[in-house]
């Protein structure tokens, strides 16, 4: 699994003319899948987004994380972070994960992620044609990827 993660003052997620997803103060988590992702990948990374102290101190410092500042979170599938482009122009988009492995993960990853952070998690509609909105504080923006843990 790889994720691009936003520390935003606010973001949205709009399909069709409709919000149907909208936070405050919290993270905007872009979140790709492959073939090989597991419940392990989901675990690691959950863990680890809601305890990276990526929010201000008192003293406006990053060393809070989202967990104890009870932040609110945003999980958008997007297939084309494991885009390839070492040929050509035209990215290629095998490694990423076909609808029936990956709708179940990205659900079971928002499952996770409400548990382990305590919150209901905003969501995009998976495979729609989304219209993201946000304004990133700071900006911090933070790519995990599970495959390169250590």
């Amino acid at each position: 699994m790889r994720t691009v993660i936003q520390r935003v003052s606010e973001a949205s997620v709009t399909v069709e003319g409709e919000v149907i997803g909208k936070i405050g103060y919290g993270l905007l988590i872009l979140l790709g899948i492959e073939p090989e992702d597991s419940q392990e990948d989901i675990d690691w990374l959950c863990r680890k987004i809601v305890n990276m102290r990526i929010f201000d101190d008192e003293n406006g410092v990053m060393n809070r994380s989202a967990l104890e500042t009870d932040r609110d979170y945003l999980v958008i599938s997007q297939f084309t972070l494991h885009a390839s482009t070492k040929k050509g122009n035209r990215p290629s988009y095998i490694k990423a994960a076909k609808p029936d492995i990956s709708i179940p993960l990205y659900e079971q990853f928002v499952r996770s992620l409400s548990e382990v952070s305590g919150k209901v998690i905003a969501t995009g509609k998976f495979g729609a044609d989304m219209k993201v909105a946000l304004l990133n504080d700071g900006p911090v923006t933070i790519l995990l990827d599970t495959k390169n843990k250590e």
